[in-house]
């Protein structure tokens, strides 16, 4: 397995600059951020591009790649986490249209793997959001199936803060959805991103998940997540983790990294581990940000080889 890390965290820095420092402080790996470049941040972590995929051509693929292969660095995936099923419709086509530049650059660079969400109106039920998503998704996998590319998606619920309220921007949060989604979409190039700070906090168990969706884990993040029990018992469940689940770097939560990696080994995935960087103790330049990166690495180092 490799050890990546997602390039979203380094918004001020170039993509050479990145894989130099990745290269010599032991990361294998990287997912490249590739959001709309110029769209600015729309969130945290969002909207940082170091590959503009709408320009995007062979020859500047090749440069790419060969600049990464210099530094013996690979393209685990592209990264694109909008929201495809928003309630706002042309936030929601914007999204589509740009998701499948993401595809198509996949290809184009060799990779053939984009990780991104389902979406959701956070406003509509799950079953009214299956709807839409029944409509929209299929033709996106055909999209990526026609380019030779693979579609992860990410198990984030996208609930932060009250503007995500009540039902997040991501559907794909839980094992009973992610058996719908497969039901709608069974084509054999869609699957999961799985990321196990997302189900410490929903008290799902990961490895249990790990070994029913095994021919569906395409790619991992590794991210950490603390409860803090004051703000559970100030909010409750009800609160959907607002005010008491906190992003972590590996080693510095409640994820328990031997279990995740045991059972990922166990049922065969033998793929990379990519490092998410959203520590809001470790994000006040890019000096923190580095010596987070430093702390996941150290942490992480003995399960993966």
């Amino acid at each position: 397995m490799k050890l990546g890390l997602l390039t979203a965290a380094f918004p001020e820095l170039t993509l050479e600059q990145i894989a130099d420092w990745a290269s010599t402080n032991g990361y294998e790996t990287l997912e490249v951020a590739c959001w709309p470049r110029g769209e600015g941040t729309t969130r945290r972590y969002a909207g940082v591009s170091h590959i503009d995929v709408n320009a995007l051509d062979e020859a500047r693929a090749r440069r790419i790649v060969e600049m990464l292969d210099r530094r013996g660095l690979s393209v685990s995936a592209l990264a694109y986490y909008p929201n495809p099923l928003d309630g706002e419709p042309e936030v929601a086509a914007a999204a589509q249209a740009h998701l499948r530049g993401v595809i198509s650059a996949a290809e184009l660079l060799g990779v053939h793997l984009v990780c991104t969400f389902a979406g959701r109106d956070r406003k509509r039920s799950v079953d009214e959001n299956f709807d839409t998503f029944a409509a929209v998704w299929p033709g996106l996998v055909r999209f990526a199936a026609e380019h030779n590319t693979r579609i992860a998606i990410e198990n984030c619920p996208m609930i932060f803060s009250s503007d995500e309220w009540p039902g997040g921007n991501n559907i794909a949060y839980s094992p009973a959805n992610w058996r719908r989604m497969f039901e709608i979409v069974p084509d054999a190039n869609f699957g999961l991103n799985l990321d196990p700070s997302h189900l410490v906090w929903q008290f799902i168990d990961c490895p249990r998940a790990i070994r029913e969706f095994s021919d569906r884990i395409f790619h991992s993040h590794a991210k950490d997540l603390e409860i803090r029990t004051e703000g559970l018992y100030d909010e409750g469940v009800m609160s959907a983790g607002v005010g008491w689940q906190v992003p972590r770097l590996c080693g510095l939560g409640q994820v328990d990294w031997g279990a995740f990696f045991g059972a990922l080994y166990g049922v065969g995935y033998d793929f990379v581990s990519v490092v998410e960087h959203e520590d809001r103790n470790f994000e006040s330049d890019v000096a923190s940000i580095q010596r987070g990166f430093l702390i996941a690495r150290d942490n992480l180092r003995p399960y993966i080889r």
